[in-house]
């Protein structure tokens, strides 16, 4: 099966609908990732077949998740996961793609400019320091911290009814029983990702 085939596969099994152009950009979206790894290090997996479900459709699991929300901030995005697949399922969507690693950036960058994704802003800074002029719906994060802290630096970010959404791996206890006393869990959702053999989850999160 060629990659092409088990991208459109997985999209189809989550329930996604993207054109012929969305999955081109997806695909372009790889190769860079690939080609721009050998050198920046971006991420462990290497393999084009496993980068398509430990990446691509990995996050796009969270798509059918974000419950409405129009401007999304993808925190400690390093390589563009979930933020960069998530703009291109979703062109309406405003993103903002953030990393304090500037490597991490200058990639991003390019990842804007070449798959010409006008919904992507992408900012090198410490999320703790970010003040944007418009707050966010929907914070997401893959692999940034643990919820508690994720939940501390980024509040000042999150407008008025919006939520965390945060992707994790097994089902969180302790991470949940750590978070403050201001805020809840409104539900804890598991993914299931075409292709990844391993334990996905969304954790909502909103002010209590």
């Amino acid at each position: 099966m060629t990659t092409t085939q088990e991208l459109q596969q997985g999209i189809a099994a989550l329930g996604l609908e993207l054109d012929a152009a969305q999955i081109d950009k997806l695909q372009g979206y790889l190769t860079l990732l690939g080609k721009w790894n050998q050198t920046y290090n971006l991420t462990a997996v290497r393999e084009a077949e496993r980068m398509v479900s430990y990446h691509l459709l990995d996050s796009l699991s969270l798509m059918p998740k974000l419950d409405g929300g129009t401007r999304l901030l993808d925190v400690g995005s390093g390589g563009g996961m979930p933020g960069i697949p998530a703009a291109i399922a979703r062109p309406d969507l405003t993103v903002v793609v953030l990393d304090a690693n500037h490597k991490k950036t200058t990639f991003l960058r390019q990842a804007v400019i070449e798959l010409g994704l006008t919904n992507v802003t992408v900012v090198t800074e410490r999320v703790e320091h970010y003040q944007p002029e418009q707050k966010f719906d929907r914070i997401t994060s893959r692999a940034f911290s643990e919820l508690a802290e994720f939940v501390k630096l980024t509040r000042h970010l999150l407008a008025d009814g919006g939520q965390w959404v945060a992707m994790k791996g097994v089902y969180p206890y302790e991470e949940i029983a750590l978070l403050p006393t201001d805020v809840r869990v409104a539900e804890v959702l598991p993914l299931t990702v075409p292709g990844l053999d391993a334990e996905r989850h969304l954790v909502r999160v909103v002010n209590a």
